[in-house]
């Protein structure tokens, strides 16, 4: 059974910086929350996905448990080479179950790891949160984090009231990676995903999930597609863009403008813009 998008990661140097740019742009941000490993992050929710704005704030908590390494380390060499998407993160009914998939498809990059936190109600009262994260390795791939989360107090983590935004915002329509050659990493990619077939397009493919697809395209074809310079691409494939479907893009146009951010129109009337390291995409 193929997994949905779950959230993606855009790391950032300046996290309090980074959240007041999202609100500027018109989606609601929720509280600052904290990791014993010493990560920060933001949450960005929409049904079903979110983004997790996330900075390495506090390096002395970092220790050699796996969450230091796989997520705290990590992101804070990504960090020292630029902000951006760093991690994609796929939905998980069993975690369990995906790391014995992984493992029999030869991509397993860890063993299953669950963390719990306290959450905040709008009310500012707390409740419990906890994950179960299954990591998968594209081996061609050193710059992106891929793996699986599932929750386990879905109920207290999903708040209807943070799934609006002021530009329109309804939901997740993909995630796009720029790889040189983008066939070599079909395999990865459908093993990862659970997914039974990818579809060819100029220039690259995209898998379609449950929620939201993954396109993997080559640099130029990103450029001709989105209207934004790819990231580089010497290290291998990168996460390159986050695509939104809006009820409004003229809306969500006048908060970039506002913001700051030139945009891009496209077909159909969607349009691009480069937030800090990555291409976000409004499509009607």
């Amino acid at each position: 059974m193929s997994r949905g998008l779950d959230h993606i990661v855009h790391a950032v140097a300046d996290l309090d910086g980074a959240a007041q740019v999202y609100r500027q742009l018109g989606f609601t941000v929720g509280a600052r929350n904290r990791h014993p490993w010493g990560t920060h992050n933001y949450i960005v929710q929409m049904p079903g996905f979110f983004i997790e704005l996330l900075t390495l704030a506090e390096p002395d908590k970092m220790s050699g448990d796996g969450f230091s390494t796989m997520f705290a380390a990590y992101n804070r060499d990504f960090i020292a080479r630029g902000d951006g998407l760093s991690m994609l993160v796929l939905e998980s009914h069993d975690a369990a179950s995906d790391e014995t998939a992984f493992r029999a498809a030869g991509i397993a990059a860890a063993g299953a790891m669950r963390f719990d936190r306290e959450g905040k109600r709008p009310d500012g009262s707390t409740v419990p949160v906890a994950f179960t994260l299954a990591f998968a390795k594209d081996t061609q791939a050193p710059d992106v984090s891929f793996f699986t989360c599932q929750q386990h107090y879905p109920e207290n983590f999903w708040n209807p009231a943070f799934h609006q935004h002021g530009n329109g915002v309804r939901d997740v329509a993909g995630v796009v990676l720029v790889a040189d050659r983008p066939a070599e990493h079909r395999g990865f990619q459908l093993a990862y995903s659970g997914a039974a077939a990818a579809r060819d397009e100029r220039d690259g493919f995209t898998i379609d999930l449950p929620r939201g697809a993954i396109g993997v395209f080559t640099p130029s074809a990103f450029a001709d597609r989105f209207g934004q310079r790819p990231p580089v691409t010497e290290r291998g494939p990168r996460l390159a863009a986050l695509r939104f479907r809006t009820s409004d893009p003229a809306a969500a146009g006048a908060r970039l403008e506002q913001a700051g951010h030139l945009f891009t129109p496209l077909k159909a009337g969607a349009i691009s813009a480069a937030v800090l390291g990555a291409t976000l995409v409004f499509e009607p």
